[in-house]
């Protein structure tokens, strides 16, 4: 009988068949374990997200009088948060490397094959990103699939 285990996973990545289990999140990509150039840890990058989406909600309100959320105003223009939040992600992260929450959360978007996120990696992930649910599901070693499709990683700073 043929077991999951021999199969492997789409989500667990390199190694997946062989059983090889890493340490930490990170090894299998040769990252350290911690401090500065390991793998972001999934509390980081959430209120790095929940600080760039608050900070998307209150540039959008103010330049294109989106309302505020639970301002008990309804509002078909939700839509515009977004765009800037792409936007952000698109400008920020592909000239800086990260975001405004990024930042103060000390992460980075770096490419797994060289230093920087190429601008073509930066577009596919933040497309992905803008989709929501590539960023719901990561391998272990802490990749959203957004993060694996751009060939890209967020480590710390």
């Amino acid at each position: 009988m043929v077991d999951r285990k021999d199969i492997g996973s789409w989500l667990e990545g390199p190694g997946s068949r062989s059983g090889a289990s890493s340490a930490y999140p990170g090894e299998r990509l040769g990252m350290p374990r911690g401090g500065a150039g390991s793998v972001g840890r999934f509390g980081r990058r959430l209120v790095a997200a929940f600080v760039d989406w608050a900070l998307c909600t209150f540039i959008a309100s103010a330049l294109f009088a989106v309302p505020l959320p639970f301002s008990g105003q309804a509002g078909g223009r939700s839509y515009v948060v977004l765009l800037v939040f792409a936007a952000e992600n698109l400008l920020l992260v592909g000239t800086l490397g990260y975001t405004v929450g990024q930042r103060l959360l000390g992460l980075r978007v770096r490419s797994l094959a060289a230093g920087a996120a190429r601008p073509f990696q930066v577009l596919v992930r933040t497309v992905l990103l803008c989709l929501f649910l590539p960023a719901m599901f990561w391998d272990g070693d802490g990749r959203g699939l957004h993060d694996k499709a751009a060939g890209t990683l967020i480590v710390r700073t």
